[in-house]
């Protein structure tokens, strides 16, 4: 089926450009040119994924999506300028799945359009391997369905995102081995997408913060300077 994608920018050259480019890759598209205004679209009838500017009037973009996860969790990419690193880390935080700076190439942007919508479809009952792939994975007190896209922490339930998932994913596959930043950008952004060592140091201290709001002791992602991180397995 063809994904319908959500564009908010309040640059209509942007919504017009950026519309153009998903449509001639066979997206649909709905436009909106504030957060007031996308809100109750994108809640009443949700598209596959949306892309948000940060910087709008009436409601920007951070508001947008907190209001936006009150109810659905819906993937999000944000545009954001090169120097709005603070506005980066509280909407990734906050739940955006993924960003991308101004200005961007639109073939970078269709490429994690594409990752994203990937990653979040749903698994295909009866096909092959999917005993294998999807199957719980369980160390320690930590227990991950990738089919259901669920994590709990000793019984609590932690909500990551979908970059955050693929990340803590790879390292708790294999405990203890120690993933370099570059396999773990693999793993979390394909078609060789590039993102820097700051995106996947800056995942990290996220995911711990969100397991550390059910276990303040929680300690098992290590990190090793000059070499990566791994998985701790108690």
């Amino acid at each position: 089926m063809t994904a319908t994608i959500a564009l908010v920018d309040d640059d209509r050259n942007i919504l017009t450009s950026v519309s153009i480019a998903l449509q001639a890759e066979g997206f649909m598209t709905r436009l909106y040119s504030d957060g007031e205004a996308a809100l109750k679209a994108l809640t009443d009838n949700p598209p596959d994924l949306a892309i948000f500017d940060i910087k709008m009037p009436k409601m920007d973009g951070l508001e947008l999506l907190r209001r936006l996860r009150e109810k659905s969790r819906l993937p999000v990419i944000f545009l954001t300028s090169k120097d709005d690193e603070l506005d980066e880390a509280l909407g990734l935080a906050m739940g955006a799945d993924d960003y991308i700076a101004k200005p961007f190439s639109q073939r970078l942007l269709i490429a994690r359009i594409r990752a994203i919508l990937r990653r979040t479809e749903p698994a295909q009952p009866g096909a092959e391997g999917d005993a294998a792939v999807q199957g719980p994975i369980e160390r320690g007190r930590l227990v991950m369905d990738p089919a259901r896209h669920r994590v709990t922490w000793d019984g609590k339930p932690v909500t990551l995102t979908v970059t955050e998932f693929l990340i803590l994913e790879t390292l708790a596959q294999r405990p203890g081995i120690v993933k370099t930043r570059n396999q773990l950008m693999d793993a979390a952004y394909q078609d060789d997408i590039y993102v820097d060592d700051r995106t996947i140091d800056s995942h990290i201290k996220r995911v711990r913060r969100k397991f550390r709001e059910a276990d303040p002791a929680f300690d098992s992602i290590e990190t090793l300077y000059g070499a990566g991180y791994r998985f701790s397995e108690e």
